[in-house]
């Protein structure tokens, strides 16, 4: 398979690598510094999570529950290329502390929130700063490392994740219980000043040689326009039919406009995202499998903790807690794999192997109901985990090794664009599957609870004329059944009081249905990521930031040489 032509053919000067010349404490002051804003970003991840079935229930949003995860992933999705590009233009320093401003800007606004609508527009304007975080910090690390010593420190990386994601959840959950939610949020302002401070004292600015000031905008307009209606469509998808204009209309908008965006970039001086890196095998396979690999984990992340809360009445501590077992496995796999790809210089399988136990754990997921002991969900969260952690730390050294040294910022920043727009279509989708199938199963849960068949009917009447809207039952913090009696006349509720128990059984049994059907869509998506992976070319890792040698020239072009399988 043919290879575009690297641009460089010597050792990279200081100016190119920051790594020349510098000792190791202050690569480890260095990574110290990006780790935090790792960090930040990762925090906010968590610790909205838990809480955010509370908020949506006193500012009376659950018609708009994804909507708040989904603008955010939204902004920080089309904001990721931009950044990465800019910090190859400008230099990953500045880059870097105008994206952690813009969170902090974000997170004070969000804590100020007095309805959803406030909430969503604020999260969204978080995201954009959080499309900084995270490809401009790995693109750092990449500076830093050669990818034969980059898995040594993936292990910093999926601890920085790991305890987010304990951390996280414990004080969401504790806030939003014994202060207010509002903290969530404000609670990253002084975590971003400490960041902010390292970064500027820290952080050499570094610019790449070869890259210009040629920023392509029609290919950024068009790319934002595209990836809006996108996403917005499959979102209204869950309040729609596919025939509606801004559903399947909104898809038919951004389906064209993925095609304009392509045309673009390949007449661009300096594209956002250079089509010449896609002609890379490794690099086109993992992006691919990063994007399906995202896909599938995402529904366990948004839905579980709202089935701990509703189903099984736990606070927003407890259902942080219930993900540990999650957490647990992701770092223990994330630090290993990194260890093993550092030390063997073999990923190719370990890769493989790792989304296939994503795609099991998935799988089993599918299995749960409002019965399933809990011991069982947290194996099969401990197992996701196992199979989720090495997608994180391992593909950011394939795709680092794989590309020209001079384009590693948006390569890094690609890799990441691709995670996050699979974790946004997939969070779309898995709510429109929930919603269908939680309207669907609300009758037939009911009915073998033992609720007689009059008020089954009667409770599926109310569901279809609005006076009794299923969406609000779902709320966290509240007494179901005392919910449903105050939500029907006053001359029914005598009659409906003995069933009261059957009927909260029959929604509890329609909630675990609803959420289990969403990892239907993950096994599917696990399935793709492991084909993908397995397509790649395992390169022999880089000992420096000179050109690929598992890379020939062969009249004029490079030949992809990968060792053997």
């Amino acid at each position: 398979m043919m290879e575009p032509a690297y641009l460089e053919d010597e050792i990279p000067s200081l100016e190119e690598d920051p790594a020349l010349g510098l000792s190791h404490r202050a690569k480890m002051e260095i990574l110290f510094a990006v780790m935090l804003g790792l960090f930040l970003g990762a925090l906010d991840q968590t610790i909205v999570g838990p809480a955010l079935p509370t908020i949506v229930t006193q500012l009376s949003g659950n018609d708009y529950y994804v909507w708040a995860v989904t603008i955010y992933l939204l902004t920080s999705t089309i904001s990721i290329p931009f950044w990465g590009k800019g910090s190859d233009v400008f230099g990953r320093k500045p880059i870097f502390m105008l994206g952690i401003v813009i969170f902090l800007i974000g997170s004070a606004l969000s804590g100020l929130s007095q309805n959803m609508g406030m909430l969503i527009l604020f999260r969204g304007i978080q995201g954009i700063g959080a499309g900084s975080l995270f490809p401009v910090a790995l693109a750092v690390i990449g500076d830093l490392f050669t990818p034969q010593e980059r898995g040594k420190y993936q292990g910093f990386f999926g601890a920085v994740f790991g305890i987010a994601f304990v951390v996280g959840p414990l004080i969401g959950g504790f806030l939003t219980e014994n202060v207010s939610w509002h903290w969530i949020f404000y609670v990253n302002i002084p975590i971003g000043l400490v960041s902010l401070y390292f970064v500027w004292r820290l952080l050499p600015t570094v610019k790449t040689p070869q890259a210009t000031r040629n920023f392509d905008i029609l290919g950024g307009g068009i790319f934002t326009v595209a990836i809006t209606f996108l996403l917005v469509g499959l979102t209204n998808k869950q309040f729609g039919d596919w025939t509606d204009p801004t559903v399947g209309g909104f898809i038919a908008i951004a389906l064209v406009g993925i095609v304009l965006f392509a045309m673009a970039e390949f007449r661009a001086k300096e594209p956002i995202i250079p089509p010449s890196l896609f002609r890379i095998r490794t690099y086109t396979s993992s992006m691919i499998a990063s994007f399906f690999a995202s896909f599938a984990f995402f529904g366990a992340i948004v839905f579980l903790p709202r089935w701990f809360q509703f189903v099984h009445g736990f606070s927003p501590t407890f259902s942080g807690l219930a993900a540990l077992p999650l957490m647990v496995g992701l770092i223990f796999s994330s630090i290993v794999s990194g260890l093993i790809v550092s030390r063997t210089g073999r990923y190719k399988w370990l890769t493989v192997g790792s989304i296939a136990l994503m795609g099991l754990s998935t799988a089993l997921m599918t299995q749960l109901t409002s019965d399933t002991p809990l011991p069982t969900v947290w194996f099969w969260m401990f197992l996701s985990g196992l199979g989720v952690g090495p997608t994180f730390a391992v593909f950011t050294i394939i795709v680092q090794n794989a590309v020209p040294f001079h384009e590693l910022g948006v390569a890094t920043s690609n890799l990441t664009f691709f995670r996050q727009i699979g974790g946004s279509v997939a969070l779309a989708i898995v709510g429109t599957i929930f919603g269908t199938t939680f309207a669907e199963q609300i009758g037939p849960q009911m009915t073998a609870a033992g609720v007689p068949p009059p008020v089954v009917a009667g409770f599926g009447q109310a569901s279809s004329t609005g006076a009794l809207d299923f969406n609000n039952l779902t709320g966290v913090g509240v007494d179901l059944g005392q919910t449903i009696l105050a939500a029907v006349p006053a001359a029914l509720r005598a009659a409906l009081e003995p069933f009261i128990g059957s009927i909260v059984e029959g929604i509890h049994g329609a909630f675990s249905l609803a959420v289990a059907q969403t990892f239907y869509i993950g096994v599917v998506a696990a399935a793709i990521a492991a084909v993908a992976a397995a397509t790649m070319h395992e390169h022999a890792l880089r000992t420096s930031h000179a050109p690929e040698p598992a890379l020939e020239r062969s009249q004029g072009a490079l030949v992809e040489v990968p060792i053997n399988d």
